[in-house]
């Protein structure tokens, strides 16, 4: 492999402190900060990280290709964990229908909510699909996010599902290798109006849609919307059950509007993670903490729907792994800028700065099964962000200013 040497970055996170916790429980301190830092890697992992002036001098010895990064930053690859960015319509109608007082349940039983995109999603075709979708990704690699899940769930027929999660494989390999797409299905969003029951969506749609899908091995995760008038905890099981037997990791939309056990029913099925949590209270959180299920909060959505936040310190506090993600979608946060909602969300979650950071890298990254990143230390992938600025600190100050290499 070709070895390269970014020399001289200004600052760089290597989370290493994080990285020996598993995420949990994180100081200000285990953030980490190198300055005048330089990092020798291949296509395959980092083989040393340091102060430039304690550079070994074989590796100078050898005349490989220098990079001189000095007014950069580096940390850990940005990864968006959570994301509906596949979709077509528009919902800005119902986002003036919440201002005005209507609640998501409201303008749900109304026509709007997830129905809403269904029929906007199924109005395209493939092709279109995929083109706009690939904007998207474009447009969030340019915050300097180097991995993005992405989630089928708008079509919510047999053959749109199937094309939704083929329009993701598509992503995976257009984007790669600067982005990693995490192709997760989720037929399970909502129910169709056609359907008596989610037992009869799930015995029609999604269950044999999973085992097509399971056969072509396209998929890298399932997930499933587990909310009253929407999945049950019969459904979760069923399909939880069924992605086992395919060998696929599992994900749960738990806890958002009540608390309905769903950070539990994730634990107890070694979930990769838990999502949302806004409504998670003090089972959830002891069987989250006590588990390798990272509680993934999404705070655009609260802001985006004027709801209250998760209780982001309790997760801390009892030693649960931490992950902030976007949830950019049409309908409850269309917002694509992960490190804007992340700067935003740590004060309102009271975290400290190597929480913060830790929770768009290292434990987002393990909550959609990517292994060996994370944290910038020698034998790890080399997945990093670079930001043009000579500080960490102007990433998270400057909301909304996009300061990515």
């Amino acid at each position: 492999m070709s070895i390269k040497i970014f020399r001289n970055f200004s600052e760089v996170a290597t989370l290493a402190g994080a990285y020996q916790k598993d995420g949990r429980k994180v100081l200000p301190e285990d953030l980490g900060l190198l300055k005048n830092a330089t990092i020798v890697f291949d296509a395959e992992k980092i083989h040393w990280i340091g102060p430039d002036n304690q550079l070994p001098d074989d590796y100078l010895e050898k005349d490989y290709p220098e990079i001189d990064v000095s007014g950069k930053v580096c940390v850990p690859e940005i990864v968006d964990s959570h994301t509906h960015l596949v979709f077509g319509g528009d919902r800005a109608h119902e986002y003036s229908m919440r201002l005005n007082g209507a609640s998501y349940e409201e303008i749900a039983a109304a026509g709007g909510g997830i129905l809403n995109s269904m029929k906007g999603t199924n109005a395209l075709s493939r092709v279109e699909l995929l083109k706009s979708a690939h904007q998207r990704v474009k447009a969030i690699k340019a915050y300097g996010v180097g991995a993005i899940e992405i989630k089928s769930g708008y079509g919510l027929t047999f053959e749109k599902e199937y094309e939704l999660s083929h329009v993701i494989h598509d992503l995976k390999n257009l984007a790669r290798p600067d982005v990693q797409i995490i192709n997760t299905f989720m037929a399970a969003h909502a129910v169709p109006k056609e359907y008596a029951s989610s037992y009869d969506y799930m015995r029609d749609v999604v269950l044999p849609l999973l085992d097509k899908l399971g056969e072509e091995q396209i998929l890298d995760c399932v997930d499933i919307f587990h909310e009253q008038n929407y999945f049950s905890n019969n459904d979760v099981v069923a399909l939880f059950e069924r992605a086992k037997r395919w060998n696929i990791n599992v994900k749960i939309h738990a806890d958002e509007f009540n608390d309905n056990k769903g950070a539990v029913l994730a634990a107890k099925y070694e979930a990769l993670s838990a999502d949302h949590l806004l409504s998670t209270t003090e089972d959830g959180i002891a069987a989250l903490a006590s588990s390798n299920t990272v509680a993934t909060l999404l705070p655009g959505t609260g802001l985006f729907l004027g709801k209250p936040q998760a209780n982001a310190r309790a997760l801390l506090d009892a030693g649960a792994k931490v992950a902030i993600a976007s949830d950019f979608n049409p309908g409850s946060c269309h917002c694509d800028n992960l490190i804007m909602l992340a700067s935003i969300a740590a004060p309102l979650y009271k975290m400290n700065q190597a929480e913060m950071w830790t929770a768009i890298t290292l434990n987002a990254a393990t909550a959609i099964g990517l292994k060996n990143q994370g944290a910038l230390i020698a034998g790890l992938r080399p997945r990093f962000s670079v930001f043009n600025t000579n500080s960490i600190d102007r990433i998270t100050y400057n909301w909304g200013k996009n300061l990515a290499n």
